[in-house]
């Protein structure tokens, strides 16, 4: 029998176990950040020198230079053109579809002109270099690939660097492929702390980016924090999350399955399901229980759901909604007869899932919305990556006569209130 939390929402103990369920430590690991702390500092005292010692200490590749482990647009080319003909389509298919949905977030440069002749406006950039992390070795993502590298490609990023680590030097021939499909402009097989290092203050071989985005472990994780301003970052995410609000239309062992697909990333992964029918909640045990054994990360699975994982039973979905705004999750699957009626409650969560037929691993893949999504009650205040990530914007200001006599007068009156007479000076010359 697997231990999975049954709650109710109008038991007396509800709010604390609501509480105990959702409190996750995500302060970063004292141990970790001093590993961590360390290697970035090593990593800008001596460049590649220290790249290559890591990646031989962690990795166990040993290079003469980090120039040896560049991957070529050749070795990522031959990649994709092996695939096997079905894994090659849905590659591509996949890159078509992310590619499509985020053309639509690009933002343009506007500006207009007022009654005074003062023009107003915003200038939107491109950054001019992203660092693109992909985890390696057990965890290899070629979907990573796509949702980080193609967003950056549609802002017109001019160049992406990607590091990937190849632990023993094996390579991941999906990743390569991906990101061959996606245009990423070069790449090293390096990874951890250190790649992490190189891209933040480059290397006399790897070039210094403007922000690193993509996925690690703990280490990357720690690195991201503490290069943050010195280079942009995407966001620190903490372990995959999916909210599942069901009336009971669907069949069970579909929402058994959609808790499955969060749990199986890792035993840290929330999974967790409200529903304003008991009955229903006891169909989804009971399909739990009896598929579980087929999962090949089964273990992974349960520990996840012991550990984070709980059915909870609500009054109905109106107070389902007001605990989807409280927990915030990354993924939500609205997996109701009438989705429509519900979305317009909903207004913190990563991504929403719509109905019956939509299933949170679709987005994983292939939806075409970014996968890259924030957790840990994050989406309250942030979200999903997407093409503005790779996007910047500059303020124009440009003044005429006319609107330098009327600016000017507000402007210095503002500025003696705060005690600044230069600046007051500096706009009252351009009155006269």
């Amino acid at each position: 029998m697997i231990a999975l939390k049954r709650l109710k929402s109008g038991a007396p103990e509800f709010e604390t176990q609501l509480s105990a369920l959702l409190a996750f430590e995500g302060a970063q690991d004292p141990a970790v950040d001093a590993v961590v702390a360390g290697i970035l500092e090593d990593v800008k005292r001596r460049g590649d020198a220290a790249v290559l010692d890591y990646t031989l200490r962690f990795d166990r590749v040993r290079a003469a230079s980090v120039a040896e482990l560049e991957l070529t647009h050749e070795e990522m080319q031959r990649a994709l053109a092996t695939l096997p003909a079905a894994r090659r389509s849905a590659l591509e298919q996949a890159a078509a579809r992310v590619r499509s949905y985020h053309e639509k977030q690009l933002t343009q440069s506007w500006s207009y002109t007022d009654e005074d002749g003062t023009r107003l406006g915003q200038q939107v950039t491109a950054l001019d270099r992203v660092g693109l992390y992909v985890p390696g070795g057990k965890a290899a993502y070629p979907s990573s690939v796509l949702m980080n590298a193609l967003p950056a490609r549609v802002a017109g990023v001019k160049e992406i660097v990607m590091v990937v680590p190849t632990p023993g030097g094996e390579k991941n021939q999906l990743v390569l492929a991906a990101a061959a499909l996606a245009g990423v402009d070069r790449a090293f097989a390096i990874g951890g702390a250190q790649a992490v290092g190189a891209l933040a203050y480059g290397t006399p071989t790897l070039p210094q980016v403007d922000k690193i985005v993509g996925p690690g472990n703990a280490y990357v994780a720690a690195a991201k924090r503490r290069v943050f301003g010195v280079v942009g970052i995407d966001m620190v995410a903490g372990p995959s999350e999916i909210l599942v609000v069901c009336d009971g239309t669907v069949d069970p062992d579909w929402i058994a399955m959609d808790l499955f697909a969060q749990a199986e990333h890792d035993e840290l992964a929330q999974a967790i399901l409200l529903a304003p029918d008991a009955r229903f909640i006891d169909q989804v045990a009971a399909s739990i229980e009896r598929q579980l054994s087929a999962m090949p990360r089964r273990d992974v699975i349960r520990a996840a759901l012991e550990k984070r994982g709980a059915l909870i039973e609500v009054r109905d979905l109106e107070e389902a909604c007001a605990l989807v705004n409280r927990i915030a999750p990354e993924h939500l699957e609205l997996a109701v007869a009438a989705p429509e009626l519900l979305l317009a409650k909903i207004r913190h969560a990563g991504a929403i899932f719509l109905g019956r037929y939509a299933s949170e691993a679709l987005g994983d893949y292939c939806a075409g919305p970014n996968h890259v999504l924030p957790t840990s009650r994050t989406a309250r205040f942030s979200s999903p990556l997407g093409v503005y990530d790779f996007q910047k914007r500059s303020s124009i200001i440009g003044v005429s006569p006319q609107g330098a006599a009327k600016l000017g007068a507000i402007a210095a009156e503002l500025a003696r209130g705060e005690g600044l007479f230069a600046h007051a000076k500096s706009a009252e010359y351009r009155m006269k």
